[in-house]
């Protein structure tokens, strides 16, 4: 087996656990704050969001500081750092008191991650170039993949193992991702002594910055829309449905509709971005996800909600693998951690931004004013994909190609 092929196959797996350790605690919160002593459901709600989101939002800060590491030290060390770090925090969340020391365990969480920047940096680099795009679309599935059915396993092994084996058992994994990374993963890197760039420095080394910009806003906004039905879906469900016997499993499974097909459908938009250029590719993605949104907000059932859940996750499969395909593309090997870093901070903001949006939108207008907004996005987006990005790169796809 080629050493890139290997390479993927573990790392799929560590950035999977990864992306599960980071959302499976959105259906367990509740319960398990209150297992903490926490008995009034306003405060339970409030330490929720807070506990929840700030994850994210530390991520966003630290991933293009961990970025920044990879470029000078190696992507294997970052991964092992990370894949440790990991485990041993999130087992320690087993053994909280209160729900402070859970919020501060999420926080340096937050602080420690970096798994999926080093992991899409040493594919990218590592791989040839006509199996990039399969290689980052096949790994692409693992976040998005970790990321949407996260709660759904989170939540299983809550309901039927306790609310503490949750954090034991995804710590395990996140162990033998640590494990199989020191024994198998191989990087050809040459340590870096010259002094590491600056931020403004990087800046003004990349020779498309425009194109930059658009690829950091569509992952945003991509990650955005994905979340942006997580704290309404229940009770869209309900609505739809108006049975609340089954709200739970149905709200889990239309959640996790997109992470299954982004699983079946973004190795083989991949490898179609290989052929015919990854610009193509995602703007059709960006388009077709537009009306999806729309038509989410005229289902009449929970059924229908759920088909177009997974239609949704075909079309976002798209996007993921076509940015960091455009981002290899047009940034040095030297400097690739470092902007990979600022994508991922991107798509952890996207995941933050996405459930506050959601939920204020459906608490000042209405939960289909939801969707109609995401589309808004995703369409005005695909519109700016295809005047500054689409078109440019058409005309120069020749040259562009062999950057």
């Amino acid at each position: 087996m080629p050493i890139w092929k290997r390479n993927l196959i573990i790392c799929w797996f560590g950035m999977f656990v990864t992306n599960v350790g980071m959302s499976q605690l959105a259906p367990v919160l509740p319960l398990y704050i209150k297992q903490l002593g926490v008995d009034n459901t306003a405060l339970i709600e409030q330490i929720s969001g807070i506990t929840f989101g700030v994850t994210f939002i530390i991520s966003a800060i630290f991933s293009p500081v961990w970025g920044k590491a990879a470029d000078k030290f190696g992507r294997k060390p970052m991964l092992l750092r990370a894949s440790l770090g990991m485990a041993i925090v999130i087992c320690c969340m087993g053994f909280v008191q209160n729900a402070y020391e859970l919020i501060g365990l999420r926080v340096l969480q937050g602080v420690i991650t970096g798994y999926a920047t080093a992991c899409t940096t040493l594919i990218a680099t590592q791989t040839d170039k006509e199996h990039a795009g399969w290689a980052l679309g096949t790994l692409s599935t693992a976040s998005i993949g970790g990321s949407l059915l996260g709660p759904m396993i989170g939540g299983y092994i809550g309901e039927n193992l306790g609310l503490q084996n949750v954090f034991f058992i995804t710590g395990t994994l996140l162990l033998i991702a640590f494990i199989i990374t020191a024994l198998f993963v191989k990087e050809s890197f040459t340590l870096q002594d010259k002094k590491v760039l600056s931020v403004k420095e990087i800046w003004a080394t990349i020779p498309n910055k425009s194109l930059i910009i658009i690829l950091f806003v569509t992952f945003f906004i991509l990650t955005l829309a994905l979340y942006s039905v997580e704290p309404i879906i229940t009770v869209y469900v309900t609505q739809l449905s108006g049975d609340t016997s089954h709200a739970a499993l149905l709200a889990g499974m239309a959640f996790s509709a997109s992470g299954l097909a982004n699983i079946i459908a973004a190795p083989r938009l991949g490898k179609i971005s290989d052929k015919i250029g990854a610009q193509k590719v995602m703007l059709t993605a960006l388009v077709v996800a537009g009306i999806l949104f729309i038509l989410q907000a005229f289902v009449k059932n929970p059924w229908q909600l759920i088909g177009l859940r997974f239609l949704l996750g075909l079309s976002a499969a798209g996007l993921i693998p076509s940015v960091n395909i455009l981002v290899k593309r047009i940034t040095p090997d030297s400097l690739t951690g470092r902007v990979f870093g600022f994508t991922m901070s991107a798509g952890y903001l996207g995941v933050f931004g996405g459930s506050v949006l959601g939920g204020q939108v459906a608490a000042l207008f209405g939960i289909r004013y939801v969707f109609f907004i995401t589309s808004a996005l995703l369409l005005i987006n695909a519109v700016w994909v295809y005047l500054k990005v689409f078109k440019t790169l058409s005309l120069k796809e020749e040259a562009f190609y062999k950057m």
